[in-house]
């Protein structure tokens, strides 16, 4: 499957079969419910690592695509009858927003370096969310408004399994993208961007293309956050959305994909647990803090993200086996 082992691949495809008849052997709403934020967390996280663990570049402005996203079948849903003919239509007009902004914005900020392009990128997504917030006769602020969805989103189920499928295609796709002579450019980029520029790569070219698929992904994403809630205000253009996917990208592992999956599944998890707690106990309040530490516990323990450290303690098993 897509240059992994059959052994992955056997273990893939019992944890994807696994999650399709959940729904249908257990039921529990609220679980029903954060799984489904977690594929669509997984999604965005997955886009954030094809920029930091793939091409090397550290973005802060994330979000404005995931917002974009968002927004657009909001209003769409809002202004028009909630069918799956709008529904086809946001999306379309979704893709080419996201897709055209991520060009531009890469096009102007990609000839940067390292923090000078984080920087620049978080403007630019400060200048969407000040956007978002005084255009209120479209965006209605931070109040934000409800909207409705077609009929085939309203069954909680359906949108698990539409939400899980998305989230496999965005995984097979971004492997495929990655293992294509295109995807293998990109990681010489992010190895050494300039002896690959000396092979006679333009570096800017592929990094822009690069950037549009990750801001595509991060755009569907948002749709699907926005039509889980029902609801979007100027949130989604926040830095907080950002730090999400860069600490779900780290927490998996840089670089591997799966691991922002599984980043994604640990966050959220977390974050529902600790929320929950702080019900119980007035400690947990202050889940934040919390939060916190469980992400230095775990990037002492795994350095390298968990799938990174597991596959660096697999490779150091098979050269002692080899000797």
């Amino acid at each position: 499957m897509l240059g992994l082992n059959k052994k992955t691949s056997y273990l893939y495809l019992v944890a994807a079969l696994f999650l399709l008849i959940f729904p249908f052997v257990y039921e529990s709403r609220t679980l029903l419910i954060l799984l489904t934020q977690v594929f669509i967390f997984a999604m965005f996280a997955m886009s954030y690592d094809l920029l930091l663990g793939y091409t090397g570049i550290v973005s802060f402005g994330h979000a404005m695509f995931f917002g974009i996203g968002a927004y657009t079948i909001g209003i769409f849903m809002k202004s028009y009858e909630p069918s799956l003919y709008y529904l086809l239509l946001a999306f379309v007009v979704t893709v080419l927003l996201t897709g055209i902004i991520s060009f531009f914005i890469g096009l102007l900020t990609l000839r940067l370096k390292s923090h000078f392009y984080a920087m620049l990128t978080l403007a630019f997504s400060g200048l969407f969310l000040v956007l978002a917030e005084k255009w209120r006769s479209l965006t209605y602020g931070n109040d934000g408004f409800t909207f409705r969805v077609p009929d085939l989103l309203k069954d909680r189920t359906d949108f698990y399994l539409i939400s899980l499928v998305l989230m496999i295609l965005v995984f097979l796709l971004l492997r495929r993208f990655i293992q294509s002579p295109l995807g293998r450019v990109i990681q010489a980029i992010r190895e050494n961007e300039q002896r690959t520029e000396s092979l006679g790569f333009n570096v800017l070219h592929y990094k822009i293309i690069a950037s549009v698929v990750s801001g595509v992904i991060a755009g569907v994403a948002g749709m699907l956050y926005s039509i889980s809630l029902r609801f979007v205000n100027t949130s989604v253009f926040s830095i907080d959305i950002t730090l999400d996917a860069l600490l779900m990208t780290i927490i998996g592992g840089v670089g591997t994909l799966v691991g922002a999956v599984i980043g994604s599944g640990i966050i959220e998890f977390a974050h529902h647990w600790l929320t929950e707690m702080a019900k119980v106990h007035w400690i947990f309040e202050r889940w934040i803090i919390l939060f916190g530490i469980i992400y230095i516990l775990v990037v002492m323990f795994f350095p390298q993200g968990i799938v990174g450290t597991l596959k660096g303690m697999k490779f150091r098993k098979n050269r002692q086996e080899s000797k």
